[in-house]
């Protein structure tokens, strides 16, 4: 393998059987088939029948804990530098130490073809099949960041528990090299009971670091995560953003070769976010590490960046330059007819105060059109209608490049006859974007709709693609490129002070 290639995923694949009660040890796994070969009920034989996961998750634990230190004690026996190599497959999770090796996990799907196609027909407790990822491969290079894109249920996140060790794959390999730092969700490899200062350095053990290692950084996480009065409380009683907070610090300030965040980050506040961008590239560019970031936010992406990796359904679609992948991703699906229609309505799931009906935008004209005259205004109509009183709600509309950056957002409540009391009706509202306002190039508006600081109603992304082209728009006598999102035309004066 390249010595500069720190990951290698080689046709992973993640299958879950739909209705099917699971087991936890290899014992138990072992036995479950050996029912199901013989056509028998294994819940029933096992005397599992009606046992929640919870019940029977001991074994998972003991297991997991026994891979972390059997791979603690490889990492110190190296100096706790990380240089060993971590592969994950469908058939054994091991990881290497130069010509050393130790099997760490042993999964029992290592059927022969006829036996998986003989435990599918006898399987009596599976309703169906659900590939959360199919044959997944591509290659990191050290000090990369990869971006990882896709819409909800895309199987992200369990391509990143996967390469975290949290799962197993069930057939593909993966190969990791050097040690991994993840930040997955709230919580995650933090125990409620123990203290800030226990759990940084219950991680850092994880990680295989020394203590002298882990309090040579402890200052700095900190100092980082801006939680010092709280240290040595107990983190149950942390906020969300407190948590993450500490979660991201210890991830980032740990020297792990290769960090793993999913789009936890969300939770934390705007200038947390800001400072752990910062971190990450700063990880990246100086250090020479490896990150691997899922975001919903495709700005973030597109600055941070410089390769991406689409998934949807499971399978990649993409992966290459992360702008032009990008700009495809938010392209996709998009109307460009210049309106859409929801017969029953749309909003967020949960939500019946509310629901949008339509979106138009037009013209002059007042035909609906996607393509724009920059030198004209145009117009942006959403129907909408409310079932049930709504106190100072707003609702409004995004647009965006297709680099995911928001150039502007604006909502009805700007207008006082909006900022009050909402009652049940159907109600239509068209806001006017002045002429000479965005540079010639394609946009996409999202719609949405909420009560501020309290609850988020709809919303609804890249639902419509717009083109604005410049026929004789701002400085149509004397035409050339602008730089700029937008190009407003603006007054000027001027008067001549000498001869």
């Amino acid at each position: 393998m390249n010595s500069d290639i720190i990951i290698s995923v080689e046709k992973l694949s993640k299958k879950y059987k739909l209705g099917e009660i699971g087991v936890n040890s290899l014992r138990e796994t072992a036995e479950w088939f050996w029912h199901r070969l013989r056509g028998r009920d294994p819940a029933e034989h096992m005397g599992i029948v009606g046992k929640t996961p919870i019940e029977r998750r001991g074994d998972t634990a003991i297991r997991r804990n026994g891979d972390r230190e059997t791979g603690r004690q490889g990492d110190k026996k190296n100096g706790g530098h990380g240089d060993g190599e971590s592969e994950i497959s469908g058939d054994t999770v091991t990881r290497r130490r130069g010509d050393q090796e130790t099997e760490l996990l042993e999964k029992s799907n290592n059927a022969t073809p006829d036996n998986k196609q003989l435990i599918t027909n006898n399987d009596r407790t599976c309703n169906s099949d659900l590939w959360a990822l199919r044959d997944i491969s591509f290659e990191v290079k050290r000090g990369e960041v990869l971006g990882i894109i896709g819409r909800n249920g895309a199987g992200k996140s369990t391509l990143l528990k996967i390469l975290s060790r949290i799962t197993e794959p069930t057939s593909g390999r993966a190969v990791m090299r050097g040690r991994v730092g993840s930040l997955l969700e709230v919580g995650t490899g933090f125990h409620p009971e123990l203290t800030g200062r226990e759990n940084i350095f219950l991680n850092g053990a994880i990680l295989g670091m020394r203590k002298k290692e882990i309090e040579s950084k402890f200052d700095e996480i900190v100092a980082f995560a801006e939680v010092e009065k709280f240290i040595d409380t107990p983190v149950k009683r942390y906020s969300s953003g407190m948590y993450v907070r500490l979660a991201f610090a210890v991830a980032a300030h740990l020297d792990p070769e290769i960090l793993i965040v999913d789009e936890v980050l969300a939770v934390g506040d705007a200038a947390f976010q800001k400072k752990c961008l910062g971190k990450m590239r700063d990880v990246s560019s100086k250090d020479g590490r490896t990150v691997l970031f899922v975001s919903h936010n495709m700005s973030v992406i597109s600055k941070l960046c410089g390769l991406s990796l689409w998934i949807d359904n499971g399978s990649m679609l993409r992966h290459g330059n992360t702008r032009e992948i990008v700009s495809e991703y938010l392209l996709r699906d998009v109307s460009e007819t210049g309106s859409m229609v929801w017969e029953d309505g749309t909003a967020n799931p949960g939500v019946t105060e509310i629901k949008i009906n339509s979106l138009r935008v037009f013209q002059k004209s007042d035909h609906n059109c996607s393509a724009l005259d920059a030198k004209d205004p145009f117009y942006v109509e959403i129907g909408y209608r409310i079932f049930e009183p709504l106190p100072y709600a707003r609702i409004g509309f995004l647009i965006s490049n297709v680099d995911g950056l928001v150039v502007f957002a604006t909502y009805d409540s700007d207008e006082e006859q909006f900022a009050g009391r909402r009652t049940p009706g159907e109600y239509i509202i068209t806001c006017e974007v002045p002429s000479n306002l965005l540079s010639p190039n394609q946009y996409i508006i999202s719609l949405t709709a909420g009560i501020p600081q309290v609850k988020p109603l709809i919303m609804l992304e890249n639902v419509m693609v717009l083109t604005v082209e410049n026929t004789e728009g701002v400085g149509g006598h004397m035409p050339g490129h602008r730089e700029g999102i937008i190009s407003p035309k603006l007054k000027w004066s001027g008067v001549k002070i000498k001869h």
